[in-house]
């Protein structure tokens, strides 16, 4: 009897725990909406402008998946309109200008006075400091 009981009550708590959760999975009028979106490169959520603006541009880096899209980031934020190149340079847009830049991973580039600075620095080199 005593079995009897433990296991109503697993069943009941399991079948209680089940209803909270919801659904864990989409429906495949969900998943279809998903696909649309991925194939048609619609952003899950608008980009966000930033407040102030730098003088500078960095390019942070890309990803080119084995299907030819790619994803550069730019300033930290993902850049739709720009793309990589053979050689591994990406062409960016320069403020509201349609004044574009070639810069490779790392580089940053001066709008000010136009220019280009690697990120390893005047010395070819990368100086990391302990913290105190």
């Amino acid at each position: 009897m005593k079995r009897l009981v433990l296991v109503i009550g697993v069943a009941f708590s399991t079948a209680v725990s089940a209803q909270e959760l919801g659904r864990l999975f989409f429906t495949p009028e969900q998943r279809a909406a998903l696909d649309a979106r991925r194939k048609a490169r619609v952003p899950d959520k608008p980009a966000a402008t930033p407040a102030v603006v730098s003088p500078t541009t960095r390019l942070d880096g890309y990803v080119r998946r084995s299907d030819g899209r790619s994803t550069v980031w730019v300033n930290g934020e993902r850049a739709d309109d720009a793309s990589p190149r053979a050689d591994g340079r990406v062409s960016v847009t320069v403020g509201e200008s349609d004044v574009r830049v070639p810069l490779k991973p790392g580089e940053e580039l001066d709008r000010g006075s136009g220019e280009v600075h690697d990120v390893l620095g005047p010395n070819g080199e990368v100086r990391v400091r302990p913290a105190k």
